[in-house]
């Protein structure tokens, strides 16, 4: 038995909502938004305003970089939510677990993570890129005092 049909379509692989954002912890909420608004570019308001730090600007286009390795050698699209939705997409946790687990230290398990995602011999450059964009995040973060 299938609880799919044409009257309850099953969302795209990746897009399926797996929590909400405001049950992150501001540093990985921030990480979602930065992924949204890298794929909206400088039409949107908010990309303007984190682009305006020289630190965000790096994790923007860190992400943007994690997008263009996503669209070209990933395993299918990279879906993500718009930027104001309030809901935490499969793809999106799965980029805050590869961006905690390269800035933790734990390559390897990033790079396993980073494998499912697209071909397994460009997780280096993603993980890369995930660490490269949390970084630069958390330097914004900073800069811009406390986050409540």
């Amino acid at each position: 038995m299938t609880i799919h049909s044409k009257e309850f379509p099953r969302p795209p692989r990746g897009a399926a909502a797996v929590g909400m954002l405001d049950e992150l912890a501001p540093f990985e909420a921030g990480l979602i938004h930065c992924l949204r608004l890298a794929d909206d570019g400088p039409a949107n308001p908010g990309w303007q305003s984190l682009a305006a730090h020289p630190a965000g600007l790096a994790a923007l286009e860190a992400m943007g970089r994690i997008c263009t390795l996503c669209a070209r050698y990933g395993r299918r699209p990279l879906m993500r939510h718009s930027a104001g939705c309030a809901c935490l997409g499969a793809d999106e946790a799965c980029l805050v677990e590869i961006v905690g687990a390269a800035m933790s230290g734990e390559r390897e398990d990033a790079m396993l993570m980073a494998s499912l995602m697209l071909r397994a011999d460009l997780a280096p450059a993603l993980v890369a890129e995930a660490q490269s964009a949390g970084a630069a995040l958390a330097r914004a973060h900073l800069a811009a005092g406390p986050v409540h």
